[in-house]
């Protein structure tokens, strides 16, 4: 029996680990241990709940605006203690953050081989988005299995020359919970109580979801991207609903550019079904973040990306997102051009792969030796 650990600690890892960890806990052939670094501590942690996980090691490191340094290196040294403890044979790290980056870098200092889930995503520019394609990138160079999203992760990790020996191409565990959460919404009114409450409050205006908690975006890009949605609120019918993140500084930044404008409407973050119930409803999703772009399409609901790069284009190139950047015109200019169509077609796309990839990357990791990069390779079905 193989002892896998699993390292994370925010909430997207969370929910694209969730499948994983589930599938391989049930599977006789591994013996999983979680650690949860509290990197988003109360939404992450929510997450877990909701998909019945419960972390065998929590750490406790965040502090009031923490510096990345400073957090990189606690969360080394914490995540270090433990993988002393439980002296797993494989350590999982998912994504590009410095849960991700610390605990790849803890296992390659205790010559531990690492699976990189989510690997070769690439926006091409360290700034974009900032800092997490440093990341990703010092990852790739430490893992020994690459579990690819897409066939264009695939090739990028090859361009940057790792061993195809150790690339598969698995999907994208993210449209697993994905469609694991929407089946227990079809059954489950009481799940996302907050999400069906805030679209019943739109009555029959227009939503649109928009999300913005880059770091890159602080400053000018921000006040760009408020001047916009005040532009949206004051041109039509439409209840913009926009969660907060966390992250003081971008939290403070939103609220005081955009609290109290009619037509906004923000919320503290919701949890993952409530936004899941907001997306359903949505005529058009406006933000940020990569996790979006990857979920919203399987709801048939278009995306505009408000970034000047992204490392996801086989939405955009699916049609099924479009790359607006931040400045003002170009975001109300989409719009309002979505707007005037008569409704999303709705029609689901899955240009990052449909359910399954836990499957497959439970399976590569069961063939693959105890401190070996060695298995099969698989490709996602037509």
């Amino acid at each position: 029996m193989a002892r896998m650990m699993f390292i994370f600690g925010t909430r997207p890892e969370a929910i694209k680990l969730a499948p994983l960890i589930l599938a391989m806990r049930d599977d006789i052939r591994f013996d999983v241990s979680v650690c949860f670094t509290g990197q988003h501590r109360d939404l992450a942690g929510s997450a877990l709940q909701l998909f019945g996980i419960v972390p065998d090691h929590t750490l406790d490191l965040m502090t009031q605006n923490q510096p990345l340094d400073t957090l990189l290196g606690r969360l080394l040294a914490a995540i270090g203690a433990v993988i002393d403890e439980v002296a797993p044979d494989h350590v999982i790290v998912q994504g590009d953050t410095a849960s991700a980056l610390a605990g790849a870098l803890a296992a390659h200092y205790r010559h531990l081989p690492v699976a990189h889930v989510e690997a070769g995503l690439r926006s091409g520019s360290l700034d974009h988005p900032w800092p997490e394609e440093a990341h990703r990138r010092m990852i790739a160079t430490i893992a020994g299995l690459h579990f690819a999203p897409t066939p264009r992760a695939v090739q990028a990790l090859l361009d940057e020359n790792v061993p195809a020996a150790r690339v598969h191409l698995t999907g994208n565990t993210g449209i697993d919970a994905l469609e694991q959460m929407r089946d227990r919404l079809r059954t489950d009114p009481s799940l996302g109580r907050r999400g069906s409450e805030l679209v019943a409050a739109a009555g029959d205006r227009a939503i649109l979801l928009a999300t913005c908690h880059r770091r890159e975006t602080l400053g000018a890009p921000l006040a760009g991207i408020a001047d916009a949605l005040r532009g949206i609120a004051d041109g039509g019918d439409v209840q913009i609903l926009m969660p907060l993140h966390p992250a003081p500084a971008v939290r403070q930044a939103i609220a005081d550019a955009l609290a109290g404008v009619p037509g906004i409407t923000l919320v503290e973050p919701l949890d993952y079904p409530s936004l899941l119930r907001i997306v359903d409803a949505a005529r058009l999703v406006l933000t940020d973040s990569g996790g979006l772009q990857e979920e919203v399409p399987a709801f048939g609901v278009p995306v505009l990306v408000l970034r000047e790069t992204t490392e996801r284009t086989e939405a955009i190139e699916a049609g099924a997102a479009e790359l607006v950047g931040r400045a003002p015109d170009r975001i109300i200019a989409a719009t309002a051009r979505h707007l005037a169509r008569r409704g999303p077609d709705r029609t689901p796309r899955y240009p990052f792969g449909t359910a399954g990839a836990a499957r497959r990357i439970s399976d590569l990791l069961a063939s693959a030796r105890p401190g070996s990069a060695s298995a099969v390779r698989t490709a996602i079905p037509a």
